[in-house]
């Protein structure tokens, strides 16, 4: 692996022998093999050995308009043995929010750390609402910034008590994926990655592995209604402790984890029993008020006097008064999950459109912390089914602080959206899985360098959206609804 030593980023290809791209090219039996295709493609797809043609690389095609432009190789092909068409793959890959052409977009990010040329579709999806019927507004006439220039830092302690700041690199962390639901490499590679862009990634509600001892200035260690995992120990470990009493896949249903992926290292880890699946309730019997909550906050500020503290909840209707709640009760962080996102693991019953889209969330959230006089005193971070730069863009225009990514990095392991996340031998490509030898199928140092590209690449565009509006500072695009429109009420743009 050859890696770019400014910018750490080195190119990390598909773990399979045949990628999944959007064409498919085709060379039939007319071919004379006369290399003419070689000499004109610019992305390499086709070689050869010797005098023999190798088999197209066809996940690296443009596709028709270039193979039928007048330099391209269906054009300039003498015997007429190419065509170019969609691949049947491609086709049926994803969903309507996790596009296909989202899914290779992210891939080619992750292999590549840039974004991939104009015949992929890199900033929406096609669900018809949420962030895909947001656009950000075009760049006005007048010069911009520097990209290189643009401060994408983020300090998660705002309630100036004392405790240590927390500064990360980028307005973006990951989400909480528990040691059972991921695998360890997986695990590991999360980690290693948030130290390298200086950010953060969460354990989730299995406990803490050894293995992420490490990286412990760059994890968060959450605490929910199950209590797995958890104790005073690994609470004393990090920089930031997250009680998490809802997500926004399953609000009022706790957390799951089916028998077959408990193996015996994720019991252990759980301090629980193999092969038996594990519920988590809702929500902790311990707290049934702001006063309750406060309690627990205090609870980990006694033990760690160096954390803050985050509150991961869902998207209620009166959600701004669960903030507000949370706030008092001496949160940090304010962690809204909404419906878009979430666990695989998840019921199907539960994980469709339950919590309120995040995108209405967070507008809401913000403007009532903000008539509320507190809102410079904590930090808003969202999550639920953010995939691109633009859905980060759009968060924080809209009032984020910032925001938590988890499918997209699954995404960039080459995940292919099948929905198989809750059995331990279900996900076919070793990623949402505890089974050792579906675990095995890549190692920590290619999942890292997966993260890092796409993580380096998010942070470019960011950069690039924001110099190119005249915004110096991450923290100056909060709130900043401006420079967004609607497609359903802003019709006049």
């Amino acid at each position: 692996m050859l890696t770019d030593t400014k910018t750490g980023i080195a190119k990390a290809p598909s773990r399979f022998r045949n990628p999944i791209g959007k064409y498919i090219v085709r060379r039939d039996s007319s071919c004379i093999g006369c290399g003419r295709c070689v000499e004109l493609c610019p992305r390499k797809v086709f070689t050869k050995a010797g005098e023999t043609m190798l088999r197209p690389r066809s996940h690296l095609c443009a596709g028709p308009e270039c193979a039928d432009s007048p330099e391209g190789c269906v054009s300039n092909c003498p015997a007429g043995a190419l065509s170019v068409a969609l691949d049947p793959n491609f086709l049926v890959l994803g969903d309507y929010r996790w596009t296909p052409d989202l899914i290779l977009s992210n891939w080619y990010q992750a292999e590549n750390g840039r974004l991939p040329g104009g015949e992929l579709e890199s900033r929406t999806g096609s669900s018809g609402g949420g962030f895909d019927r947001i656009r950000i507004a075009p760049p006005p006439a007048a010069t911009g910034i520097e990209p290189s220039a643009v401060d994408l830092s983020l300090n998660l302690n705002r309630r100036k008590d004392g405790r240590p700041d927390l500064i990360i690199g980028l307005p973006v962390y990951g989400g909480g994926m528990s040691f059972g639901s991921i695998s360890s490499n997986t695990m590991v590679a999360r980690a290693r990655c948030a130290a390298a862009h200086n950010t953060l990634t969460c354990t989730g509600e299995g406990g803490y592995p050894e293995s992420l001892y490490p990286y412990d200035r760059h994890v968060i260690t959450q605490v929910a209604t199950g209590l797995f995992g958890v104790s005073e120990e690994t609470i004393q470990r990090v920089r930031m402790v997250e009680f998490k009493y809802a997500q926004g896949a399953k609000p009022g249903l706790g957390g799951h984890l089916l028998g077959d992926k408990v193996t015996a290292a994720v019991a252990r880890m759980r301090e629980s029993v193999q092969g038996s699946a594990l519920f988590s309730p809702f929500p902790f019997h311990s707290v049934y008020s702001i006063e309750d909550h406060k309690k627990h906050i205090d609870w980990i500020k006694q033990i760690n006097p160096e954390a803050i503290v985050a509150t991961k909840v869902s998207t209620p209707v009166d959600i701004g008064m669960v903030a507000v709640g949370s706030y008092y009760a001496g949160s940090h962080v304010i962690h809204l999950d909404g419906s878009y996102g979430g666990t695989g693991a998840a019921p199907e019953i539960a994980k469709k459109n339950i919590a309120m889209p995040i995108d209405y969330a967070i507008n809401k959230t913000h403007r009532f912390l903000a008539e509320e006089g507190i809102r410079e005193k904590i930090t808003l971070i969202v999550s639920g089914g953010l995939r691109t730069a633009h859905d980060i863009f759009k968060a924080i225009a809209l009032g984020a602080d910032g925001v938590v990514l988890g499918t997209a990095e699954m995404v960039a392991l080459e995940c292919i959206r099948c929905g198989a996340c809750e059995s331990g031998r279900g996900c076919p490509r070793g990623i949402a899985t505890t089974d050792p030898e579906l675990a095995e199928q890549y190692g920590v140092e290619w999942a890292f360098q997966r993260l890092f590209n796409l993580y380096s690449s998010l942070a470019d565009q960011l950069r690039n959206l924001l110099g190119g509006r005249g915004i110096e500072r991450i923290t100056d695009l909060v709130g900043r609804t401006d420079l967004l429109f609607h497609l359903d009420y802003d019709n006049e743009r």
